[in-house]
């Protein structure tokens, strides 16, 4: 049976990434997806370029100003109106919901018209809008097993599936990993996420400056950092005496992760499903403001696991980092089992589960409305 999926995603990459290895999978399947999301939503190259999308009026608001609210919903009653309408068009059987603001007007259409409902939630620690909808889906897709926020009660309707990853990704994950013995090249991939990391554009390279000469020159780099920080960036590592290749997009990330033999990185939800997916050694320096610190929670299974070290912001000064470094450069030994430590966490077929979990919702809501017939 062809099915026709909403998938309801915007903002960040985060939300984006495992949306559209889910919208991949399901096509193989024959079923057909749309893209409800917002403008930002549009700009990921590579991303859902062959799928129809649509942007809906979305919108979030802080602080106590009720105009900032009413105009927050009124914003979001658009987006909700225009994703009926494309619903409709489309024959929806259901949506999936992938967290953050952009995805509450989808979600809210395909709810308002009684479709199967799923939230994914791709951080240990359940995001704003799926606690406020946890309750009305008929599902929750999970990427870790333990997720901070959910409902106790809701647990039955809560699967772990893991956080789909792209499959460049995954067609990766076999390439063997080599440990570089002592005083050979050694690799250092820094990712700062779809929106880059100022604190690793600063304190990175720092941190490599403060590295015996022997150790720099081993060095080769590829940094992905915000296009307003890219000369600063520049001139720290020739500062350093290094040559770094300095990017404010990598669209080759499948590459360059599997070239490398550590990575430097904040814990967004799919960079440590890349990570593990993949399996490659990291120093991951979770962003401190995060909502719930969800970073730090997605870093601890990888830590647990011996696949990661992990530096709050607020102990990442360069000298940390620059033992940390230095801890995987002088022991082969230690990156190469850091290395299957995180293969060995990976769910590559996260994006299989979440579909077989799509279809599973439809059949079920088709049972129930026969039942009632």
């Amino acid at each position: 049976m062809s099915l026709s999926v909403l998938l309801a995603a915007g903002g960040t990459g985060g939300h984006m990434v495992p949306a559209h290895a889910l919208s991949e999978e399901l096509r193989r399947r024959g079923h057909r997806v749309t893209l409800l999301t917002d403008a930002r939503g549009l700009r990921f190259p590579g991303l859902f370029e062959s799928v129809e999308r649509h942007v809906l009026d979305s919108a979030t608001a802080s602080g106590l100003s009720p105009l900032a609210w009413v105009r927050a919903l009124l914003a979001i009653w658009r987006g909700r109106a225009t994703g009926r309408d494309v619903a409709r068009a489309v024959k929806a059987d259901a949506v999936v919901g992938f967290g953050g603001y952009p995805s509450l007007p989808g979600l809210l259409a395909g709810l308002s018209l009684k479709l199967a409902a799923v939230l994914h939630e791709q951080n240990a620690v359940l995001g704003r809008v799926n606690r406020r909808l946890q309750g009305r889906v008929s599902a929750i897709a999970l990427s870790f097993e333990r997720t901070a926020r959910l409902d106790p009660a809701l647990t039955g309707k809560s699967v772990v599936t893991g956080n789909p990853v792209r499959e460049a990704i995954l067609a990766a994950r076999d390439a063997p990993f080599a440990a570089p013995p002592p005083g050979q090249p050694f690799r250092l991939l820094v990712v700062g996420g779809s929106q880059g990391a100022r604190i690793l554009s600063e304190r990175v390279p720092a941190a490599a400056a403060r590295l015996p000469a022997e150790e720099r020159a081993r060095l080769s780099v590829v940094q992905q950092c915000r296009p307003e920080d890219l000369s600063a960036v520049l001139a720290a590592w020739r500062a350093a005496g290094i040559e770094a290749d300095c990017r404010p997009y990598l669209e080759d990330m499948p590459e360059q992760l599997a070239a490398a033999h550590l990575v430097i990185a904040r814990a967004g939800a799919s960079t440590v499903a890349e990570l593990a997916a993949i399996g490659r050694p990291s120093i991951l320096i979770p962003f401190a403001a995060a909502a719930d610190d969800h970073q730090t929670a997605n870093a601890a299974a990888l830590v647990a696991a011996g696949g990661a070290v992990a530096l709050p912001e607020a102990q990442a000064t360069p000298a940390a980092i620059a033992g940390a470094i230095r801890g995987f450069l002088d022991s082969p030994e230690a990156l190469a089992g850091a290395a299957a430590a995180a293969r060995g966490v990976g769910l590559p077929d996260a994006a299989r589960r979440l579909a077989d979990l799509v279809e599973h919702e439809v059949r079920a809501l088709a049972g129930v409305r026969e039942a009632r017939s």
